[in-house]
């Protein structure tokens, strides 16, 4: 038996090949290979290296070999196989029969000297005289036909590791416990030597690493991140937006001496800076700057205070709700057109006429919805001038417009109305010049992913705003924050142009020069550029410089009359804010998103069933109530979306058209969507009551028409039949009724119900039932107007009293 080796060269058959004697002849042979016949797998073909005895020029010497010499073993089931005859020999091959085939298991052909001994045979090299191989090498199989043995690795005892070190001090301890005991003799531990410089080296790196592991780790979870930018992308893939809030908007009145300013040479020009510096003692180490967000061609004095004109009455007031006035002076002094913002303001004490008396609250912003008229009072012929406003600019208080008399036979009104108005918003705007202030680092390395820091903290987001768009809208809307719409107030300039904000990149093609801010904890904002496959990648190399507004959240909710100067100041022009600042919104903190987001999900963005476009119209911050119906109107289904708008108000065809482009996100394809008009249920109703005694019945029943009427009441409470208190379906209950009637001071008590109906119908049995049904699409309506009783009518026959 020859020593076995696993050898994987062919070094051994080349030195056999090449051994010679003296007389330069081969005197060794062997086995080069073997080959199994195809045809019937028992068959073996057995190359030598040399010619074989018999041969000419045969290696060695001697006879030819017969079936004696060769010798089978090994294989699984079959291992009774042996060699039969030498079925031929030519050469370097001799062609073996074999009495059957054996299995898949692996055999060796050894060359003997004869059947009774395992010797190799003289002249035959020991160590080629065998060859393993296999009957099945020509049958399909997944398994290697030649696996190879490899030297496997020397395997060395593991250190012991307490994998509970996870601190610079657990870490420096297990690596001086670990050279204990390879290095034993060093025991030196003063924190000069070189040793402990590395080991306290390492505990630091291995610190920083572990650190890195848990963050990782950490922010991987929604539940368990720490950094904002984490927390934004795991809230985004539920579709629930982290905001960073949002600066806030204040109405800037400009008062001057003298009129100024034409169409090349704008009075106030964009981006006017206004200052509102903290007086002694309170706090705040900075000055808050608001920046007018357009500019005001002209200032006029006619426009700095308009007086309210009252046709000669000298007790007036401005109702609740009122969209229209008249005030003093032609057009075309006052300059007035559509889209210029007035502030109402009271300006002194109703009764008193004093100033300080004033009611501060009393102020308010509306936007002129129509041209001013001008005409002339045929009384006084003074030219007076009407104005129109947006009805979402309604007033919501009631305005005194007293007068006075200012003792100089002249007299003073209790309420002015304010022009020369611009709206500005929190934020002061800065424009890099040395890229290193602004930007870490301010240029794009190469083989990196590029995330500058915008370094200083406070990056401004607000809303955008065009002002070309906002003169046709309410004063109110403008004022209102949509956190939907914001966006971080920076632009970057490089690479030839302007790369803007976007909330994310997901709606950014691969040439879009698009960025996303990342906002920190601490105010600061990392820059995300795209991939090249959502938004551009910056060129290696690209130097950015960034224009960006510093002012954010509630800081800039400053109160009224706190905006008092101007960063460039104007000659015999003053500034002030006659209302407080809105619509400041701090960053939204972390706890919120991790309470709120994992539910985002389960807001439909989608209206499939009636429910869901009802439910979508109702998110319309106009609409109280909606109901939808599903019909087949010949060629396709149509949803009717009846609409209850807030206040009453009528579904005109503008609030239609608002509301179908509301809606049209969350339809389905393939159906049409109507809105539709409510049916308003006109109600019947009579009372008689009794009156307490020294009670006046004209007193009681002034108080019940009020109880029951559709306004507001002074005591901010609403009238029983205001549109506001009923809506689709809602049942009118008597027992309500009764109680209302009986809560009006004066009133005793309720005596009978003469009518509780529908108007215009026979009673169906209502009082005896104790309500008044309203089917699905009905709203009860009871305005209680003389000249539309067909809109409800109420009375009352009253007893007892005075």
């Amino acid at each position: 038996m020859t020593t076995q080796y696993a050898c994987h060269d062919q070094s051994r058959r080349d030195l056999v090949a090449a051994a010679t004697d003296s007389h330069g002849q081969p005197f060794l042979n062997g086995i080069d290979f073997l080959e199994v016949s195809q045809a019937d797998h028992q068959t073996l073909v057995v190359h030598f290296v040399h010619a074989l005895p018999g041969q000419p020029g045969g290696v060695p010497a001697g006879p030819p070999l017969g079936p004696d010499n060769f010798r089978i073993v090994g294989g699984g089931r079959i291992t009774d196989v042996r060699v039969q005859a030498v079925a031929a020999t030519a050469g370097t091959v001799i062609t073996l029969a074999t009495n059957h085939a054996g299995d898949f298991a692996t055999y060796t052909l050894r060359v003997v000297t004869s059947a009774a001994a395992d010797d190799a045979p003289a002249g035959f090299d020991p160590r080629l005289v065998d060859v393993d191989f296999s009957f099945k090498i020509h049958c399909e199989s997944n398994f290697d036909c030649a696996p190879r043995d490899r030297c496997p690795a020397p395997v060395f005892e593991a250190p012991r590791i307490s994998y509970l070190a996870r601190d610079y001090a657990s870490f420096r301890q297990l690596l001086l416990d670990r050279l204990a005991v390879i290095m034993p003799d060093w025991r030196e531990r003063s924190p000069a030597d070189l040793g402990m410089v590395l080991v306290e080296l390492l505990a630091y790196v291995g610190d920083h690493l572990s650190y890195y592991q848990d963050a990782v780790a950490t922010e991987a979870y929604l539940s368990t991140a720490r950094r904002r930018p984490s927390v934004r992308r795991h809230a985004r893939l539920v579709d629930y937006f982290l905001h960073d809030g949002a600066n806030a908007r204040a109405w800037i009145v400009f008062e001057t001496v003298a009129d100024r300013g034409n169409a090349a040479a704008p009075a106030i020009k964009p981006s006017t800076q206004v200052l509102a510096v903290p007086g002694p003692g309170q706090p705040g180490d900075g000055t808050v700057v608001f920046e007018t967000l357009h500019g005001i061609v002209r200032l006029t004095v006619a426009r700095n205070a308009m007086s309210f004109y009252t046709w000669g009455d000298r007790r007036c007031c401005l109702p609740k709700g009122a969209t229209r006035a008249t005030l003093e002076g032609a057009q075309a002094l006052l300059g007035l057109q559509t889209g210029d913002v007035l502030i109402l303001e009271e300006v002194l004490g109703a009764d008193s006429g004093r100033p300080e008396d004033a009611d501060l609250t009393h102020r308010h912003a509306v936007r002129l919805a129509e041209d001013p008229v001008e005409r002339t009072d045929p009384v006084t012929r003074t030219v007076v001038t009407d104005v129109v406003w947006h009805a979402d600019d309604a007033l919501p208080f009631p305005l005194c417009l007293n007068e006075f008399d200012d003792g100089a036979g002249g007299v003073k009104r209790a309420a002015t109305a304010r022009g020369n108005v611009a709206l500005a918003d929190h934020g002061t705007t800065i424009s890099s010049t040395r890229r290193a202030e602004d930007l870490e680092p301010p240029s794009v390395k190469d083989g990196r992913p590029y995330r500058p820091l915008l370094k200083r903290p406070g990056l401004t987001h607000a809303a955008p705003y065009d002002h070309a768009s906002a003169l046709g809208q309410p004063a109110a809307a403008i004022t209102a924050v949509d956190l939907r719409t914001v966006l971080p107030v920076v632009t970057l300039r490089g690479e030839g142009e302007t790369w803007r904000p976007q909330r994310d990149l997901l709606s950014s093609d691969r040439f879009a020069p698009d960025f996303v801010v990342e906002m920190e904890e601490d105010g600061r904002g990392h820059l995300r550029f795209g991939d090249d496959i959502l938004g551009r990648t910056p060129s290696t190399g690209t130097a950015f410089t960034a224009t960006y507004r510093l002012g954010n959240g509630k800081a800039g909710n400053v109160g009224a009359e706190a905006l008092t100067q101007l960063a460039s100041p104007l000659d015999g022009v003053t500034v002030r804010n006659p209302m407080p600042a809105v619509g400041g919104i701090d960053p939204e903190p972390i706890r919120n998103v991790k309470l709120y987001a994992p539910q985002a999900f389960r807001t439909q963005e989608r209206a499939v069933t009636e429910a869901d476009y009802a439910a979508a119209a109702q998110r319309h911050p106009e609409v109280q109530r909606a109901a939808a119906t599903r019909r087949w109107t010949g060629s396709w289904y149509t949803t009717f979306v009846t609409v209850d708008r807030r206040g009453g108000r009528l579904v005109d065809a503008a609030f239609a058209q608002t509301l179908l482009r509301f809606l049209d996100p969350f339809r389905m394809a393939g159906g049409d969507l109507e809105i539709d008009s409510p049916r308003f249920v006109a109600l019947d109703v009579a009372l008689t009551v009794c009156v307490a005694p020294h009670t006046f019945r004209a007193l009681a029943n002034q108080a019940l028409l009020a109880a029951f009427g559709t306004r507001d009441l002074p005591d901010g409470s609403r009238g029983f039949f205001h549109p506001d208190n009923f809506t689709f379906g809602q049942p009118v209950y008597l027992s309500q009724v009764i109680a209302r009637a009986m809560a009006v001071p004066g009133v005793q008590s309720v005596m009978s119900v003469d009518r509780f109906q529908r108007f215009g119908q026979d009673p169906h049995g209502e009082i005896g039932q104790g309500f008044l049904p309203i089917h699905r699409l009905e709203i009860a309506r009871l305005d209680n107007d003389p000249s539309a009783q067909e809109n409800g009518r109420l009375a009352f026959t009253l007893q007892g009293g005075l």
